[in-house]
Protein backbone atom coordinates (compact mmCIF):
# COMPACT_ATOMS: atom_id res chain seq x y z
CA UNK A 1 0.00 0.00 0.00
CA UNK A 2 1.71 3.44 -1.03
CA UNK A 3 1.40 6.31 1.27
CA UNK A 4 -1.30 8.17 -1.04
CA UNK A 5 -3.76 5.11 -0.43
CA UNK A 6 -2.95 4.44 3.34
CA UNK A 7 -3.73 8.56 3.83
CA UNK A 8 -7.18 8.05 1.47
CA UNK A 9 -8.05 5.03 3.57
CA UNK A 10 -7.17 6.96 7.08
CA UNK A 11 -9.57 10.13 5.89
CA UNK A 12 -12.26 7.66 4.84
CA UNK A 13 -11.93 5.77 8.20
CA UNK A 14 -12.59 9.09 10.48
CA UNK A 15 -15.32 10.60 7.63
CA UNK A 16 -17.19 6.96 8.33
CA UNK A 17 -16.56 7.40 12.02
CA UNK A 18 -18.00 10.88 12.11
CA UNK A 19 -20.76 10.12 9.30
CA UNK A 20 -22.41 7.10 11.73
CA UNK A 21 -21.56 9.54 14.77
CA UNK A 22 -24.21 11.75 13.58
CA UNK A 23 -26.49 9.46 12.50
CA UNK A 24 -26.75 7.54 14.89
CA UNK A 25 -26.32 9.39 17.93
CA UNK A 26 -26.97 12.93 16.89
CA UNK A 27 -30.11 12.43 14.57
CA UNK A 28 -31.20 8.71 15.77
CA UNK A 29 -35.01 7.54 16.13
CA UNK A 30 -36.02 7.28 19.93
CA UNK A 31 -39.05 5.19 20.89
CA UNK A 32 -41.60 6.61 21.71
CA UNK A 33 -42.61 7.27 25.22
CA UNK A 34 -45.68 4.52 25.80
CA UNK A 35 -43.25 1.74 24.25
CA UNK A 36 -40.18 3.17 26.54
CA UNK A 37 -42.55 3.43 29.68
CA UNK A 38 -43.62 -0.56 28.66
CA UNK A 39 -40.33 -1.61 27.92
CA UNK A 40 -38.77 -0.24 31.73
CA UNK A 41 -42.06 -1.62 33.48
CA UNK A 42 -41.66 -5.22 32.28
CA UNK A 43 -37.87 -5.14 33.23
CA UNK A 44 -38.79 -3.71 37.15
CA UNK A 45 -41.71 -6.75 37.12
CA UNK A 46 -39.34 -9.33 36.07
CA UNK A 47 -36.62 -8.11 38.32
CA UNK A 48 -38.88 -8.31 41.35
CA UNK A 49 -40.40 -11.55 40.49
CA UNK A 50 -36.55 -13.05 40.47
CA UNK A 51 -37.08 -12.58 44.24
CA UNK A 52 -38.67 -15.10 46.86
CA UNK A 53 -40.32 -12.25 48.35
CA UNK A 54 -41.63 -9.16 46.45
CA UNK A 55 -40.74 -6.80 49.66
CA UNK A 56 -37.21 -8.10 51.19
CA UNK A 57 -36.53 -5.70 54.22
CA UNK A 58 -33.88 -8.28 56.09
CA UNK A 59 -33.43 -11.84 55.66
CA UNK A 60 -35.02 -14.00 58.77
CA UNK A 61 -32.31 -13.70 60.72
CA UNK A 62 -32.36 -9.96 61.27
CA UNK A 63 -35.71 -9.50 61.87
CA UNK A 64 -37.02 -12.98 63.93
CA UNK A 65 -40.40 -13.86 64.57
CA UNK A 66 -40.39 -15.00 67.98
CA UNK A 67 -39.66 -12.31 70.94
CA UNK A 68 -36.52 -13.18 72.16
CA UNK A 69 -36.23 -11.25 75.16
CA UNK A 70 -34.80 -12.19 78.44
CA UNK A 71 -36.80 -13.61 81.32
CA UNK A 72 -36.92 -10.60 84.38
CA UNK A 73 -36.13 -11.64 87.50
CA UNK A 74 -38.95 -9.56 88.47
CA UNK A 75 -42.85 -9.54 88.04
CA UNK A 76 -43.52 -5.76 88.23
CA UNK A 77 -43.56 -5.29 84.53
CA UNK A 78 -45.64 -7.82 82.97
CA UNK A 79 -45.73 -8.46 79.72
CA UNK A 80 -48.45 -8.30 77.47
CA UNK A 81 -49.67 -11.47 75.22
CA UNK A 82 -48.32 -11.16 71.76
CA UNK A 83 -50.59 -9.29 69.27
CA UNK A 84 -50.47 -10.85 65.66
CA UNK A 85 -52.17 -9.08 62.93
CA UNK A 86 -55.53 -10.41 62.99
CA UNK A 87 -55.55 -9.23 66.74
CA UNK A 88 -54.81 -6.04 65.46
CA UNK A 89 -57.26 -5.92 62.60
CA UNK A 90 -59.84 -7.30 64.43
CA UNK A 91 -59.34 -4.72 67.67
CA UNK A 92 -59.10 -2.02 65.01
CA UNK A 93 -62.54 -3.35 63.66
CA UNK A 94 -60.37 -2.96 60.56
CA UNK A 95 -61.73 -5.88 57.38
CA UNK A 96 -58.74 -6.19 54.55
CA UNK A 97 -61.37 -7.65 52.25
CA UNK A 98 -64.18 -5.59 52.68
CA UNK A 99 -63.04 -2.28 53.38
CA UNK A 100 -63.83 0.40 51.03
CA UNK A 101 -60.46 2.49 49.57
CA UNK A 102 -59.62 5.72 51.59
CA UNK A 103 -59.44 9.14 49.99
CA UNK A 104 -56.46 10.72 52.00
CA UNK A 105 -57.85 13.79 51.61
CA UNK A 106 -56.37 15.10 55.21
CA UNK A 107 -53.22 13.35 54.39
CA UNK A 108 -52.85 15.54 51.12
CA UNK A 109 -53.25 18.97 53.03
CA UNK A 110 -50.31 17.49 55.15
CA UNK A 111 -47.94 16.81 53.17
CA UNK A 112 -49.12 20.19 50.84
CA UNK A 113 -48.07 21.88 54.02
CA UNK A 114 -44.55 20.07 54.55
CA UNK A 115 -43.95 21.06 50.88
CA UNK A 116 -45.04 24.32 50.71
CA UNK A 117 -42.91 25.54 53.66
CA UNK A 118 -39.65 23.61 52.71
CA UNK A 119 -40.32 25.13 48.86
CA UNK A 120 -39.86 28.34 51.51
CA UNK A 121 -37.32 27.63 53.20
CA UNK A 122 -35.01 26.87 50.44
CA UNK A 123 -35.60 30.52 48.94
CA UNK A 124 -34.27 31.83 51.66
CA UNK A 125 -31.05 32.94 51.09
CA UNK A 126 -30.70 30.55 48.22
CA UNK A 127 -29.51 28.20 50.31
CA UNK A 128 -30.68 25.21 48.25
CA UNK A 129 -28.69 27.00 45.29
CA UNK A 130 -25.58 27.24 47.65
CA UNK A 131 -26.16 23.33 48.66
CA UNK A 132 -26.42 22.33 45.01
CA UNK A 133 -23.41 23.97 43.78
CA UNK A 134 -21.06 22.98 46.42
CA UNK A 135 -22.22 18.87 45.71
CA UNK A 136 -21.90 19.20 42.22
CA UNK A 137 -18.49 20.81 42.12
CA UNK A 138 -17.36 18.51 44.90
CA UNK A 139 -14.63 15.66 44.87
CA UNK A 140 -17.34 13.22 42.55
CA UNK A 141 -16.58 15.78 39.87
CA UNK A 142 -14.99 14.10 36.50
CA UNK A 143 -11.74 15.21 35.53
CA UNK A 144 -12.91 16.11 32.29
CA UNK A 145 -15.46 18.34 33.31
CA UNK A 146 -15.10 22.38 34.27
CA UNK A 147 -16.75 23.68 36.67
CA UNK A 148 -20.67 23.39 37.12
CA UNK A 149 -22.97 26.21 37.62
CA UNK A 150 -26.43 25.55 37.91
CA UNK A 151 -28.87 28.01 35.83
CA UNK A 152 -32.25 27.39 36.41
CA UNK A 153 -34.22 25.64 39.70
CA UNK A 154 -38.13 25.62 39.92
CA UNK A 155 -39.41 23.66 42.50
CA UNK A 156 -43.10 23.40 41.59
CA UNK A 157 -46.15 25.11 42.22
CA UNK A 158 -48.70 21.81 42.78
CA UNK A 159 -48.80 19.08 45.16
CA UNK A 160 -48.49 15.33 44.95
CA UNK A 161 -52.31 13.89 45.76
CA UNK A 162 -52.52 10.14 47.56
CA UNK A 163 -55.66 8.39 47.11
CA UNK A 164 -57.11 4.65 46.92
CA UNK A 165 -55.56 3.48 50.14
CA UNK A 166 -55.65 -0.53 51.13
CA UNK A 167 -54.12 -1.94 53.94
CA UNK A 168 -53.25 -5.51 53.72
CA UNK A 169 -51.30 -8.50 55.42
CA UNK A 170 -48.03 -9.36 53.57
CA UNK A 171 -46.08 -12.41 54.66
CA UNK A 172 -42.09 -12.37 54.83
CA UNK A 173 -41.58 -15.40 54.57
CA UNK A 174 -42.17 -16.50 58.37
CA UNK A 175 -42.74 -20.06 59.38
CA UNK A 176 -45.08 -19.22 62.43
CA UNK A 177 -49.04 -18.36 61.22
CA UNK A 178 -50.36 -15.24 61.88
CA UNK A 179 -46.74 -13.63 61.88
CA UNK A 180 -47.45 -11.25 58.42
CA UNK A 181 -46.96 -7.93 59.14
CA UNK A 182 -49.63 -4.84 57.93
CA UNK A 183 -48.72 -2.57 54.23
CA UNK A 184 -49.86 -0.25 52.91
CA UNK A 185 -50.53 0.64 49.13
CA UNK A 186 -51.33 4.39 47.80
CA UNK A 187 -51.68 5.36 44.06
CA UNK A 188 -49.61 8.78 43.93
CA UNK A 189 -50.08 11.50 41.36
CA UNK A 190 -48.17 14.31 40.71
CA UNK A 191 -48.43 17.00 37.68
CA UNK A 192 -46.18 19.60 37.77
CA UNK A 193 -42.93 21.12 36.10
CA UNK A 194 -39.72 20.75 38.66
CA UNK A 195 -36.92 21.81 36.71
CA UNK A 196 -33.18 21.67 37.56
CA UNK A 197 -30.71 23.34 34.69
CA UNK A 198 -26.65 23.06 34.65
CA UNK A 199 -24.28 24.32 32.01
CA UNK A 200 -20.23 22.95 32.13
CA UNK A 201 -17.80 22.34 29.70
CA UNK A 202 -16.54 19.03 28.37
CA UNK A 203 -12.41 19.24 28.28
CA UNK A 204 -10.79 17.12 26.56
CA UNK A 205 -6.88 16.33 27.57
CA UNK A 206 -5.35 14.18 25.18
CA UNK A 207 -2.81 14.08 23.66
CA UNK A 208 -2.22 16.96 25.91
CA UNK A 209 -4.17 18.95 28.56
CA UNK A 210 -6.51 21.64 27.43
CA UNK A 211 -6.48 20.40 23.74
CA UNK A 212 -10.21 21.42 23.23
CA UNK A 213 -13.18 22.56 25.19
CA UNK A 214 -16.83 22.09 24.31
CA UNK A 215 -19.44 24.10 25.98
CA UNK A 216 -22.73 22.17 27.56
CA UNK A 217 -26.22 23.18 28.71
CA UNK A 218 -28.55 21.02 30.19
CA UNK A 219 -32.19 21.40 31.65
CA UNK A 220 -34.27 18.32 32.94
CA UNK A 221 -37.74 18.80 34.23
CA UNK A 222 -40.51 16.57 35.91
CA UNK A 223 -43.79 16.74 34.29
CA UNK A 224 -45.24 14.08 35.93
CA UNK A 225 -44.95 11.16 38.17
CA UNK A 226 -47.66 8.26 38.94
CA UNK A 227 -46.82 5.06 40.81
CA UNK A 228 -48.21 3.08 43.63
CA UNK A 229 -46.30 4.06 46.68
CA UNK A 230 -46.18 1.54 49.69
CA UNK A 231 -45.72 1.88 53.18
CA UNK A 232 -45.27 -0.25 56.30
CA UNK A 233 -44.26 -0.02 59.71
CA UNK A 234 -41.76 -1.80 61.40
CA UNK A 235 -41.74 -2.24 65.10
CA UNK A 236 -38.57 -2.80 67.23
CA UNK A 237 -37.30 -6.39 67.77
CA UNK A 238 -34.71 -7.99 70.03
CA UNK A 239 -32.64 -11.15 68.69
CA UNK A 240 -29.47 -13.22 69.75
CA UNK A 241 -26.07 -12.57 68.29
CA UNK A 242 -24.02 -15.70 68.10
CA UNK A 243 -20.46 -15.08 70.19
CA UNK A 244 -17.60 -17.20 69.77
CA UNK A 245 -16.55 -19.98 72.89
CA UNK A 246 -14.24 -22.73 72.74
CA UNK A 247 -15.67 -26.15 71.67
CA UNK A 248 -15.84 -28.02 75.01
CA UNK A 249 -17.10 -25.21 77.22
CA UNK A 250 -20.84 -24.69 78.37
CA UNK A 251 -23.67 -23.34 76.08
CA UNK A 252 -22.72 -19.31 75.75
CA UNK A 253 -25.45 -16.82 76.68
CA UNK A 254 -26.06 -15.13 73.76
CA UNK A 255 -26.07 -11.20 73.96
CA UNK A 256 -29.14 -9.43 72.73
CA UNK A 257 -29.00 -6.76 69.91
CA UNK A 258 -31.81 -4.27 69.29
CA UNK A 259 -33.61 -3.05 65.62
CA UNK A 260 -34.69 0.03 65.94
CA UNK A 261 -38.46 1.24 65.33
CA UNK A 262 -38.74 2.73 61.66
CA UNK A 263 -40.87 2.83 58.62
CA UNK A 264 -40.27 1.29 55.23
CA UNK A 265 -41.16 2.72 51.63
CA UNK A 266 -40.96 1.86 48.35
CA UNK A 267 -42.82 2.20 44.80
CA UNK A 268 -44.21 -0.45 43.00
CA UNK A 269 -42.43 -2.03 39.68
CA UNK A 270 -45.22 -0.23 37.37
CA UNK A 271 -44.65 3.66 38.33
CA UNK A 272 -44.24 5.83 35.34
CA UNK A 273 -41.83 8.91 35.33
CA UNK A 274 -42.49 11.59 32.43
CA UNK A 275 -39.82 14.22 31.85
CA UNK A 276 -38.35 16.78 29.08
CA UNK A 277 -34.60 16.96 28.87
CA UNK A 278 -33.31 20.31 26.84
CA UNK A 279 -29.64 19.96 26.20
CA UNK A 280 -27.38 22.56 24.31
CA UNK A 281 -24.53 21.70 23.12
CA UNK A 282 -21.54 23.38 21.23
CA UNK A 283 -20.12 27.49 21.46
CA UNK A 284 -20.60 28.88 17.58
CA UNK A 285 -22.57 25.93 15.44
CA UNK A 286 -24.48 25.06 18.73
CA UNK A 287 -26.62 21.64 18.46
CA UNK A 288 -30.25 21.73 20.68
CA UNK A 289 -32.42 19.11 21.99
CA UNK A 290 -30.33 16.38 21.01
CA UNK A 291 -32.58 12.99 21.26
CA UNK A 292 -29.67 10.32 22.30
CA UNK A 293 -28.80 12.96 25.38
CA UNK A 294 -32.43 12.77 26.19
CA UNK A 295 -32.26 9.42 26.29
CA UNK A 296 -29.20 8.87 28.34
CA UNK A 297 -30.32 11.09 31.05
CA UNK A 298 -33.76 9.62 31.22
CA UNK A 299 -31.90 5.61 31.47
CA UNK A 300 -29.72 7.58 34.22
CA UNK A 301 -32.37 8.94 35.92
CA UNK A 302 -34.91 5.36 36.22
CA UNK A 303 -32.18 3.58 37.05
CA UNK A 304 -31.04 6.07 40.13
CA UNK A 305 -34.58 5.49 41.15
CA UNK A 306 -34.99 1.57 40.62
CA UNK A 307 -31.43 1.66 42.69
CA UNK A 308 -33.48 3.34 45.90
CA UNK A 309 -36.63 2.89 46.21
CA UNK A 310 -38.40 -0.20 43.85
CA UNK A 311 -39.55 -2.79 44.99
CA UNK A 312 -37.82 -5.47 46.12
CA UNK A 313 -35.34 -2.58 47.29
CA UNK A 314 -37.23 0.27 50.24
CA UNK A 315 -36.17 2.97 52.44
CA UNK A 316 -35.84 2.63 55.83
CA UNK A 317 -36.53 5.64 58.06
CA UNK A 318 -35.85 5.26 61.76
CA UNK A 319 -38.20 6.87 64.12
CA UNK A 320 -37.82 8.82 66.86
CA UNK A 321 -39.36 8.17 70.11
CA UNK A 322 -42.63 9.01 70.38
CA UNK A 323 -42.53 8.83 74.50
CA UNK A 324 -43.56 12.49 75.67
CA UNK A 325 -40.82 14.64 77.22
CA UNK A 326 -40.81 18.19 79.01
CA UNK A 327 -38.15 19.30 76.50
CA UNK A 328 -40.24 18.57 73.32
CA UNK A 329 -43.57 20.51 75.26
CA UNK A 330 -44.74 23.59 73.67
CA UNK A 331 -47.28 26.07 74.06
CA UNK A 332 -48.56 28.54 77.20
CA UNK A 333 -46.91 27.60 80.43
CA UNK A 334 -48.91 27.19 83.61
CA UNK A 335 -48.97 29.77 86.51
CA UNK A 336 -46.52 27.57 88.70
CA UNK A 337 -43.97 27.57 85.41
CA UNK A 338 -44.55 31.25 84.71
CA UNK A 339 -43.70 32.19 88.09
CA UNK A 340 -40.97 30.60 88.22
CA UNK A 341 -40.03 31.77 84.53
CA UNK A 342 -40.60 35.15 85.66
CA UNK A 343 -38.36 34.94 88.76
CA UNK A 344 -35.62 33.37 86.52
CA UNK A 345 -35.76 36.07 84.05
CA UNK A 346 -35.90 39.03 87.05
CA UNK A 347 -32.64 37.55 88.41
CA UNK A 348 -31.28 37.33 84.82
CA UNK A 349 -31.99 41.07 84.27
CA UNK A 350 -30.35 41.62 88.08
CA UNK A 351 -26.97 40.11 86.68
CA UNK A 352 -26.79 41.59 83.45
CA UNK A 353 -27.81 44.76 85.02
CA UNK A 354 -24.56 44.25 87.84
CA UNK A 355 -22.65 43.20 85.38
CA UNK A 356 -23.01 46.14 83.05
CA UNK A 357 -22.42 48.83 86.27
CA UNK A 358 -18.98 46.61 86.72
CA UNK A 359 -18.26 47.49 83.09
CA UNK A 360 -19.51 50.61 82.98
CA UNK A 361 -16.83 51.49 86.58
CA UNK A 362 -14.18 49.65 85.05
CA UNK A 363 -14.62 51.63 82.03
CA UNK A 364 -14.63 55.36 83.85
CA UNK A 365 -11.45 54.50 85.99
CA UNK A 366 -9.69 53.87 82.80
CA UNK A 367 -10.89 57.21 81.51
CA UNK A 368 -9.89 59.34 84.20
CA UNK A 369 -6.13 57.44 84.82
CA UNK A 370 -5.66 58.18 81.13
CA UNK A 371 -7.51 62.22 81.49
CA UNK A 372 -4.88 62.31 84.68
CA UNK A 373 -2.13 61.72 82.68
CA UNK A 374 -2.93 63.47 79.78
CA UNK A 375 -2.73 66.20 82.04
CA UNK A 376 0.38 65.18 83.53
CA UNK A 377 1.86 65.37 80.46
CA UNK A 378 0.82 68.45 79.32
CA UNK A 379 1.60 70.21 82.51
CA UNK A 380 5.31 69.15 82.28
CA UNK A 381 5.19 70.18 78.26
CA UNK A 382 4.26 73.71 79.64
CA UNK A 383 6.87 73.98 81.93
CA UNK A 384 9.27 73.61 79.67
CA UNK A 385 8.42 75.82 77.35
CA UNK A 386 8.07 78.17 80.17
CA UNK A 387 12.09 77.65 80.96
CA UNK A 388 12.77 77.86 77.35
CA UNK A 389 11.46 81.37 77.09
CA UNK A 390 12.59 83.14 80.24
CA UNK A 391 16.26 82.60 78.69
CA UNK A 392 17.47 79.63 78.12
CA UNK A 393 17.76 76.02 78.53
CA UNK A 394 18.94 74.57 81.82
CA UNK A 395 20.52 70.90 81.46
CA UNK A 396 19.18 68.67 84.53
CA UNK A 397 21.52 68.64 87.59
CA UNK A 398 23.65 71.97 86.42
CA UNK A 399 25.25 73.67 89.14
CA UNK A 400 24.01 77.49 90.14
CA UNK A 401 25.60 80.31 88.71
Amino acid sequence: MSKDEGFFLGQLSIVILIGAFIKFFIFGEVPSPETTASTRALARQNRANGHKRSFSINSSSSLPSKFDVRQSSSNVLRHPPRLTTPIILAKTYYNVNAHQPESLDWFNVLIAQTIAQFRTDAHQDEAILTSLTNVLNGPQKPDFLSSIKVTEISLGEDFPILSNCRVHPVDDGSTEPDAARLQAHMDVDLSDLITFGIETKIILNWPRPLTAVLPVALAVSIVRFSGTLSISFLPSASHSTPSTQAANSNPPQQPLSTTPTSLAFSFLPDYRLDLNVRSLVGSRSRLQDIPKIAQMVENRLHAWIDERCVEPRVQQVVLPSLWPRKQNTRGPLSEEEDGVGIKASETIRDIREEARREVEEERRKDREHWEGEAAARFAEGLRWRSRAEGGGYEMPGALPT
